[in-house]
């Protein structure tokens, strides 16, 4: 899943992520679609990556590998589901079609997918399975088809390969379902010129609530945006509002990285490389908890089922979240009564958020516990259906005399964990310095993290 020009746009992405407040002002009136705030919600999700590089022990397929090495003997797509529920994750992206070219659905349009291979008789539809078992589990489905592609001889003759990618999207968009998000990976695309717009309107066609995840140099209207590295980690304020060229949108930025240390596709004897409870947590915490999407890729191995050990530590890290930052953990749900309005954002309810006083561009939000509690870390949510309005704040806590400073930066966004030092305070406060507009709090919790397990 490398992606294309990384020079070039990890300078672009530099430029997004870490611009300044100033520049954020100038998008104060660009709005969230309805479908990006729901896909925002979601927050965690789980891209799938399975094919012909799974039986050759490779990342990156040519094109070449005969579709008779495809050949699981126990395809489980229901535990993958489960374990991907069973971590924290809301939606399932499947890759139809990694850029080797390989199609993992039955496609009208090559011999070169899953019905050349011996794999049930050539009968067999990866993403059909995929999107059943997503479905059953309660989770909402997505579709990763790459657009380079090297086993077509049309990807040569750009106006030809249009046309075979729309009529594969056209298969995949009109079969299996609604789907929440579509993936466009630039890899490999450095020179070749594509027809996007066509291939949005098809999408837009059948699937006008598909959110379109893109890196930021192919094209500039998507609805989710690239991250710039695969490590796990936003860097920098996150606003949610992007400037490509002249073209303003409210494109928030999708985090993807693979559940084994630089590898998407499963490889023997490779549990050295799972990344740890602890590694998943502060990943978590740097994606989701910096007002991100958390994409987490898991891998089947050769039998088409997630190893032993995918399943324990996918198991172990969301009993871990659920834990650290569940309900029952949530300190600000035990408070001193206060306002109805304040009340908005300590309620656990995410429908429900405080506003600040109208025409204000300073105001406080306060928990009251009655009592001395201890604690290390804030969660904040800001309401973003009017747009991101936060520009500037500080997390405070009251010694018996005056509000000191723990915390404090400039975006809040969706969602933003602060952590600091352990601190014992009977009130704390989220003191919002800057905004742009009425700003509008979802949620304010308060949490003191319980140790994580070392595995």
């Amino acid at each position: 899943m490398k992606r294309l020009a990384r020079t070039v746009l990890g300078a672009a992405l530099a430029l997004s992520l870490f611009s300044s407040a100033a520049s954020a002002q100038g998008a104060a009136d660009t709005k969230p679609s309805p479908q990006q705030i729901h896909w925002q919600d979601l927050e965690f999700g789980v891209i799938v990556h399975f094919g012909t590089n799974t039986f050759l022990d490779r990342e990156w397929g040519d094109g070449t590998a005969d579709p008779k090495v495809f050949n699981p003997d126990h395809v489980d797509a229901a535990q993958w589901a489960r374990a991907s529920r069973a971590a924290g994750a809301r939606y399932l992206v499947m890759v139809a079609k990694h850029h080797d070219g390989f199609a993992l659905f039955p496609t009208a349009q090559s011999d070169y997918s899953v019905k050349s291979s011996p794999w049930m008789g050539g009968k067999g539809d990866l993403v059909r399975l995929a999107s059943d078992a997503a479905r059953a589990e309660g989770l909402e489905f997505g579709v990763y088809l790459s657009p380079w592609d090297r086993h077509e001889p049309r990807y040569k003759q750009p106006q030809a390969y249009d046309a075979y990618y729309r009529a594969q999207m056209e298969e995949l968009v009109q079969h299996y379902g609604p789907l929440v998000e579509w993936w466009l990976d630039g890899a490999g695309s450095a020179g070749h010129v594509y027809d996007f717009p066509s291939y949005i309107e098809t999408l837009r066609t059948y699937q006008s609530n598909a959110m379109v995840f893109a890196d930021m140099g192919l094209f500039e209207y998507g609805d989710i945006r690239w991250v710039g590295q695969e490590d796990g980690y936003i860097r920098g304020e996150n606003w949610n509002v992007i400037d490509r060229h002249g073209y303003q949108r409210w494109r928030p930025v999708e985090v993807d990285t693979p559940l084994h240390d630089l590898h998407w596709f499963w490889h023997p004897n490779d549990e050295a490389t799972l990344k740890s409870v602890a590694k998943l947590m502060d990943t978590w915490e740097n994606s989701v908890g910096r007002g991100g999407q958390l994409m987490l890729g898991i891998a089947p191995d050769r039998h088409g089922q997630l190893p032993d050990a995918d399943v324990a530590r996918l198991e172990a890290f969301g009993k871990a979240l659920r834990e650290r930052y569940g309900d029952a953990s949530n300190l600000a749900r035990h408070h001193v009564d206060a306002d109805e309005n304040t009340e908005a954002a300590l309620d656990g309810d995410k429908n429900t958020f405080w506003t600040a006083p109208a025409g204000s561009r300073h105001a406080t939000l306060e928990v009251n516990f009655g009592h001395p509690v201890t604690f290390d870390r804030t969660l904040t949510m800001e309401w973003l259906d009017d747009g991101q309005h936060v520009r500037k704040y500080a997390i405070e806590v009251f010694d018996g005399k005056a509000w000191h400073p723990v915390a404090g930066a400039e975006a809040i966004g969706h969602m933003k964990i602060d952590v600091f030092p352990r601190v014992t305070a009977q009130r704390v406060r989220l003191n919002i310095l800057s905004s742009v507009g009425d700003a509008s709090i979802r949620e304010f919790q308060v949490f003191d993290a319980s140790p994580l397990p070392s595995k």
